[in-house]
């Protein structure tokens, strides 16, 4: 049975919590270095593991294995031993001459090589050869008449970004490989036992980069089952087959959640934008109409990154500046400021003083003004932002 074509945009608000929860950052050696953020990081990693005289002491199992996976992508007639490679990083391909050149040349992540036959890896985040010569990385390949293979190791296959030649790339996927790393040291029993480190190590990186974070805990999976069935969701469990079920299904949550993470995007910027015009016609007025000295004279809102979503009330010299933030610069203050507020309704405008001393927040507090009463328009009489103001002014 066919999933239907869009599903209740409710459906993603209520599975929020259980999912974040699942997605919450866990421990991962991997996550803690930041590695992987880079490609060379990477083909590290994957070198060390295609290299039969490797610390993991797994001989060359990978090599084979990677092998096999280069193999299903060629013509039965030009099949590539299985192993025999010695591994290289950063080998530069030969130029427009064919010979090594580094001013024309390209410098290829990865290459297998042995007297019959290479295997030249770019390593990259998508099937993109972004801007590497193919022929270049085949032509080094194929020196000495060798038999050879181009391969693209990515984390996601795109083949529309297979162009110039890289078309004729094995694309191979990290998840791909690992996959097939993980089911040989699972099998392994003696070798899991000998090296506690190296299973150690890759059982962080089958994780980090395959399986992704851990599933959810009873209660957080208890939590979606009652959100699918509270929003008309239920008929799901009963699609045939299940994994192409749950495919569909998380493709439509992505969807889902992508189009209500730019609406809300769109509705802070209108947020700010009302915020910031209220203050600057209707409440700066209103506060220095009760202030002695150090009257507001600039309303700000030019901000970027998470400091976006916040309007300055900026005071003459000698006097502390304050600060009206909602959504994800109220969350970030809220995270730096000494004192934290209990239970902190995001859904509302906050205040929030700034430390001369140190140029962070001192104090925060509610105003009890929400972003739907922002987004409808606040009367001119409304003093609840003055008096917030006034109040964290007075300590």
């Amino acid at each position: 049975m066919a999933a239907p074509p869009a599903i209740a945009p409710e459906l993603v608000t209520a599975l929020v919590p259980s999912l974040s929860r699942s997605l919450a950052e866990q421990f991962n050696v991997f996550r803690v270095m930041h590695h992987g953020t880079h490609e060379k990081q990477l083909s590290n990693v994957f070198a060390w593991l295609l290299d039969p005289e490797g610390t993991h002491e797994l001989g060359d199992a990978v090599q084979g294995l990677f092998l096999d996976l280069v193999n299903a992508h060629l013509p039965a007639e030009v099949q590539l031993p299985r192993s025999g490679y010695e591994v290289a990083q950063e080998v530069v391909t030969p130029g427009h001459e064919g010979l090594p050149n580094p001013e024309s040349a390209d410098i290829a992540d990865i290459l297998l090589s042995s007297p019959s036959a290479a295997v030249v890896v770019e390593n990259y985040g998508t099937s993109d050869g972004h801007g590497h010569d193919f022929h270049r990385y085949l032509t080094l390949g194929r020196a000495g008449d060798r038999d050879a293979a181009v391969v693209l190791l990515c984390q996601r296959r795109e083949r529309h970004h297979q162009r110039d030649g890289w078309e004729q790339a094995a694309a191979i996927t990290y998840a791909e490989l690992l996959d097939a790393v993980r089911s040989h040291t699972t099998n392994d029993r003696a070798w899991t036992r000998k090296h506690p480190d190296q299973h150690f190590f890759l059982r962080q990186l089958f994780e980090h980069f395959v399986e992704g974070p851990a599933a959810m805990n009873t209660d957080d999976t208890f939590a979606f089952l009652t959100a699918m069935c509270e929003t008309g969701e239920s008929a799901r469990y009963g699609y045939q087959p299940h994994h192409r079920a749950a495919e569909e299904f998380g493709d439509l949550i992505a969807a889902q959640a992508r189009r209500q993470l730019q609406e809300s995007r769109e509705l802070l910027a209108e947020t700010k934008r009302r915020l910031g015009a209220y203050a600057d016609t209707v409440l700066m007025k209103q506060i220095n109409d009760q202030l002695s000295t150090g009257p507001i004279d600039q309303v700000v809102t030019r901000f970027a990154g998470l400091w976006t979503w916040g309007v300055e009330l900026r005071r003459t010299a000698g006097h502390p500046t304050v600060f009206l933030v909602f959504g994800p610069t109220a969350v970030m203050e809220m995270e730096r400021v000494p004192r934290k507020l209990e239970n902190p309704d995001y859904s509302q405008v906050f205040v929030d003083l700034k430390d001369p001393t140190v140029g962070g927040p001192s104090r925060i507090a509610h105003t009890g003004v929400s972003l739907v009463e922002v987004m409808e328009g606040l009367p001119a009489d409304d003093v609840r932002l003055r008096d917030a103001v006034l109040a964290i002014f007075a300590g």
